[in-house]
């Protein structure tokens, strides 16, 4: 009979295994030459798509970590497994719950109507922190806007940018 540590053990492992195998799936993703490597304008993507949500400013440090001595461009897929297989364990980088964001957005909506207009948006994401850029703007607009009345429905939209936790 076994004892539970071995089952421990084993489920560790498994969890390892696991994240690795999202990372390397997700790392795939964007080889396009199949040589284990990718374009580091990438990697923001890449780390997202699994379900981490790093600043900018971290985002950079975990490129620093990860970039050749002379940045090529690229970054090599064991330097990125290794970082992202520690990321992953220890949790780092989680998304803001949706309770979280509705709050922030509620905040913003100063009268209490429930919307905010796009010109509020805009206003907001390109003043404060860490502004969006116009091609980022507009590609969150096209999904926040409620096509029939023109506005963002924070509550709506809060639900669809919140992450759920791998």
């Amino acid at each position: 009979m076994a004892d539970t540590g071995d089952k421990e053990g084993a489920s560790a492992d498994t969890l390892l295994a696991d994240i690795q195998k999202k990372i390397t799936e997700a790392f795939d993703i964007f080889d396009h030459e199949s040589n284990k490597t990718v374009d580091v304008r990438e990697i923001g993507t890449i780390i997202r798509s699994l379900g981490c949500c790093p600043t900018e400013g971290e985002l950079h440090d975990m490129l620093a970590e990860i970039e050749e001595e002379e940045p090529t461009g690229y970054i090599r897929f064991d330097k990125f497994l290794q970082m992202m297989t520690h990321v992953m364990l220890e949790r780092r980088y989680k998304p803001v719950p949706e309770e979280m964001l509705l709050k922030a957005f509620a905040v913003l909506d100063q009268e209490k109507k429930g919307f905010l207009s796009q010109e509020e948006l805009q206003k907001y994401m390109s003043e404060e922190g860490e502004p969006f850029t116009q091609e980022e703007m507009e590609e969150m607009l096209s999904a926040a806007v409620d096509p029939d009345k023109g506005v963002i429905y924070y509550k709506d939209f809060a639900s669809m940018m919140a992450v759920e936790n791998p």
